[in-house]
């Protein structure tokens, strides 16, 4: 399967055009989209996102994953990265980074093939879909390897403390990984002092929360309302956690 992650957004015709040259180039592949709301412009909260989702996906999937700012610069190379049987087709911004850090080990590629026509500003349609359609019949690399080490993001950690994402009910996911935090760490943000709990309803309507997601990340929430809007939670905000003595 190809599966598609961007900043696309649901409305205008991105998305649509994404998936027509993916259907004209691979017909019989199916397409997910996983989601087209990552963080716009935010190539590093849309990283360490991306990496707590693609464990779900299967072996041998196609990820298109464009959170481009930097498009049409000569700097930005377009790339192909291999991890743990999934293969990813986007910038070498640091989108993928994350993810191969997580993986331990993997592959790159600068793209080198170029169609015919390519706009400036619309690498998605014109280059990416088109490899990832090559990828998914099962054709090679279109490209040159080079070393993991050159990818952009390969230094960044391995945890974000900051928001990352934050979904139509307000909660807010970080880039911490829940597995790293002990259950009685309390999370600091904006001054205000955060307890763990197992969900929402264990605490009463309106109290501040952060739980272990359904991706695995740590998140923050409040029973029956809006955390963002209620604590002035936006992507990049700081999280702290303290682990009690």
């Amino acid at each position: 399967m190809i599966v598609l992650c961007t900043d696309f957004g649901g409305n205008g015709p991105y998305v649509g055009q994404i998936k027509t040259v993916l259907a004209e180039g691979a017909p019989s592949v199916p397409v997910v989209d996983l989601m087209h709301d990552l963080p716009v412009f935010e190539q590093k909260a849309a990283a360490y996102l991306l990496a707590a989702l693609v464990e779900e996906m299967p072996d041998g999937a196609v990820v298109l994953g464009v959170v481009d700012p930097g498009v049409g610069r000569t700097d930005r190379r377009p790339i192909v990265m291999r991890a743990a049987g999934r293969w990813y087709v986007g910038p070498d911004n640091g989108l993928f980074a994350v993810i191969a850090k997580h993986a331990g080990a993997s592959e790159w590629w600068e793209i080198t093939w170029r169609p015919e026509a390519m706009s400036n500003t619309f690498h998605g349609r014109d280059l990416f879909a088109p490899v990832a359609a090559m990828l998914a019949r099962g054709e090679p690399v279109p490209g040159e390897p080079f070393d993991a080490d050159d990818a952009v993001g390969m230094r960044w950690p391995d945890d974000f403390g900051e928001v990352i994402y934050i979904d139509h009910y307000g909660n807010a996911m970080t880039g911490i990984r829940a597995s790293t935090l002990p259950s009685d760490a309390t999370l600091e943000v904006r001054d205000i002092s955060i307890r763990q709990a197992r969900t929402f309803s264990d605490v009463g309507v309106g109290e501040a929360i952060w739980y272990e997601n359904s991706s695995g990340l740590v998140e923050i929430a409040m029973n029956k309302e809006d955390a963002a809007n209620q604590m002035g939670l936006r992507i990049g905000t700081h999280v702290l956690a303290v682990a009690l003595a």
